[in-house]
């Protein structure tokens, strides 16, 4: 195994997740404000999950996201 190649390819999948994640997140939080399902002030619990087959990898991250 070639520790850079990993190195590399690791950071731009993350950094593929982490745009993408940010641009859906954000799109659904306007998308609920506007329609009422939420309001400003309460942070929304978040899941994120990490699957790799292959590996036998099945990780869970938890968080929240404040919006105020």
């Amino acid at each position: 195994m070639n520790e850079d190649v990993l190195n590399m390819s690791l950071r731009k999948f993350l950094k593929k997740v982490g745009v993408t994640s940010q641009r859906e997140i954000e799109q659904a939080i306007r998308a609920a404000l506007d329609d009422g399902r939420i309001k400003d002030g309460k942070p929304l619990k978040a899941e994120v999950r990490l699957v790799m087959a292959e590996i036998g990898l099945d990780a869970t991250i938890d968080g929240a996201i404040e919006l105020e």
